[in-house]
């Protein structure tokens, strides 16, 4: 069994007179920071103080993954593998080798720093051409070399280190530190950054009762003596492959339920913004995690296909767009492992005008369509007005005068509603789909392209955008919406407007979207809630919630094409995910001379 005394004696050492004063330098810009927290973990009370080996970038806070070299202005990203940061090794070649990718700010679309490919086809083989042991092979070596002694450790144990983990993800430095990688490198709005941390704790804290979740059944007697008992056990060696737009709450689906109920684990953020799932799986180190448990290797489409063919991975989880996800599930299946995937959506609100609260409603449309840029699976990309087409051309002005005044910028700065989109491509993908449903009669009556940011003129910026396929007439519900606006998954800042006479006809063109993610109402009609409620698809269903996404006590339950496998994230069957069950039947007589069988199949329970 692994002990677990480090980081929670540590915890515990925080009576008042052993408080340990934890002193962090963080440096932004030409300003010097101290601040100064109380902190009951010493093991990571480290100095922020950005490396002098490159002071030119400036970070806020230390960052132990960044490894410096000579030959480059930028640091390279480290991976995590039992327990420690490997070193890099950099030539002057590497850096622009396509072993190396470089990560850019959205805002500005200035270099980072290069992330490393863990598992490229020039590391397979060494130089005689023999097999070499890439970095992902050391990180799965590890993680399989651990489990036997963290599958053995008492769940009550595991459950404990989770609820410190939680507590210590509480501390509101410790989140604002995670934020800052998570705006810096996604280019989400601060604010944004924090809920993305927050949502991601809540799964923490869920899984520090996995053992209630873990429970099996049992029946006594079948036979006389004889008792049949099931459990849920570990897989083994699990593997997470997490997205850009999320960097620490789908992180957090992943892998602390996994350990939690007694696996190890891989984890591959994504190489747009890896620092925050990096930090968090430090942290959770630092709070005593045995080396080995949990280990973070960086990289791409090469490292994801090195995950899905390593016959020690027994289980991986991914989130992400559907021609990454349908590739990850089929590759993944035939080479015998579980897999669980959450793919695209196009989300549809659907708006009785006639009775909807229109203030609040029109306010929860547009942060749920333009906040995070539109870059949440759970966007809201589509509102569909019920009632009169001339009433609804008042609520979409009103929908694109909200629209207006929303502040795109930089995200570190205050007051910015919309930060930048993830690069260049994903700009660019918008803006072409903007003009093609242009050219395919769409209206467009709020244009974001071109925008442009002082101080950040080379940035990712596409401001929100409102295109409206009923300006002239209802849509027909019997015939398929085509027009790229709305049959494409744009993940950007993009609202597509239709209008339809009644709640039937709403109801008819929502389900015929091949999307299932999620999906709201807005009204104030109990019968009219509870009709779309029981004849609606998606899989997640708000009453005037515009992004219903459940806390973790339930499960994330997309379904269509917005899921491949039929497993899903946390909750309940999150747990039955990175678990199997092992059914025991025993026979136990009391004295000698009981009946253990003979040739003929076994009827239990007749005389």
């Amino acid at each position: 069994m692994m002990k677990l005394t480090q980081g929670r004696n540590l915890l515990r050492s925080g009576s008042r007179a052993a408080t340990v004063a934890a002193t962090r330098t963080a440096m932004f810009a030409s300003t010097t920071i101290t601040i100064t927290t109380s902190s009951r973990l010493a093991s990571t009370s480290r100095s922020f103080a950005v490396s002098t080996a490159a002071p030119q970038n400036n970070f806020k806070y230390d960052a132990p993954w960044f490894h410096y070299s000579e030959h480059s202005k930028e640091p390279h990203v480290m991976n995590f593998i039992n327990g420690s940061f490997e070193p890099v090794t950099v030539s002057n070649d590497d850096v622009v080798s396509s072993s190396s990718i470089p990560l850019f700010d959205p805002s500005s679309n200035k270099v980072l720093s290069y992330v490393p490919e863990s598992h490229h086809p020039s590391q397979q083989m060494d130089n005689d051409g023999n097999e070499s042991t890439t970095a992902l092979n050391r990180a799965v070596a590890a993680a399989k070399q651990a489990y036997p002694a963290w599958s053995n450790t008492p769940v009550q144990s595991r459950q404990r280190l989770m609820l410190d983990y939680a507590h210590f993800l509480h501390r509101k430095e410790v989140r604002e530190e995670i934020a800052y990688w998570i705006t810096l490198e996604n280019g989400k709005t601060t604010a944004d950054a924090m809920g993305d941390v927050w949502r991601g704790l809540e799964v923490v804290e869920a899984a520090t009762r996995v053992g209630c979740d873990m429970l099996g059944d049992s029946l006594q007697n079948l036979s006389s003596g004889l008792d049949t008992t099931s459990y849920r056990v570990p897989l083994g060696v699990c593997a997470g492959i997490a997205p850009f737009n999320f960097p620490a709450m789908i992180a957090l689906w992943m892998y602390p339920l996994a350990i939690a109920a007694g696996n190890t684990y891989v984890l591959k953020p994504t190489e747009k913004a890896p620092s925050a799932s990096i930090l968090l799986t430090k942290y959770l180190h630092d709070l005593g995690l045995p080396p080995g448990v949990v280990n973070t290797v960086n990289g791409s489409k090469d490292t994801v296909d090195g995950i899905l063919t390593h016959p020690d991975v027994k289980a991986i989880s991914f989130v992400g767009s559907n021609r990454a996800g349908e590739y990850i599930h089929d590759v993944g299946s035939r080479n015998g492992k579980r897999v669980q995937a959450n793919l695209g959506a196009k989300n549809h609100a659907t708006v009785l005008m006639e009775d909807a609260d229109r203030e609040s409603t029109i306010k929860a449309i547009v942060g749920a369509a333009f906040g995070a840029a539109g870059q949440r699976c759970m966007a809201l990309s589509v509102v569909v007005l019920v009632g009169d087409l001339e009433e609804s051309r008042g609520w979409v002005q009103e929908i694109v005068e909200q629209a207006k005044v929303l502040k795109v910028g930089n995200g570190f700065v205050e007051g910015v509603d919309v930060g930048p989109l993830i690069s260049k491509d994903a700009t660019e993908r918008a803006e072409n789909i903007i003009q093609h449903s242009i050219d395919e009669g769409a209206t467009c009556l709020l244009d974001g392209r071109g925008i442009t940011v002082d101080g950040f003129e080379d940035g990712n910026f596409l401001g929100p955008t409102v295109v409206s396929l009923s300006d002239r007439q209802h849509i027909d519900p019997d015939q398929p919406i085509t027009n790229p606006a709305y049959a494409e998954e744009i993940f950007a800042p993009v609202l597509t407007v239709l209008a339809v006479p009644t709640l039937d006809d709403a109801i008819s063109i929502s389900n015929e979207n091949a999307y299932g993610n999620g999906t709201a109402i807005f009204t104030t009609s109990g019968g009219a809630a509870r009709k779309y409620q029981y004849e609606i698809e998606a899989g997640q269903v708000g009453i005037n919630v515009p992004i219903p996404v459940p806390l973790p006590f339930f499960s994330f339950t997309g379904n269509k094409n917005s899921i491949r496998g039929d497993v899903n994230f946390y909750g309940k069957s999150g747990v039955n995910f990175f678990t199997q069950l092992k059914t025991v039947t025993s026979n136990w007589q009391y004295g000698k001379g009981g009946d253990l069988g003979g040739v003929t199949m076994p009827v239990l329970g007749k005389k």
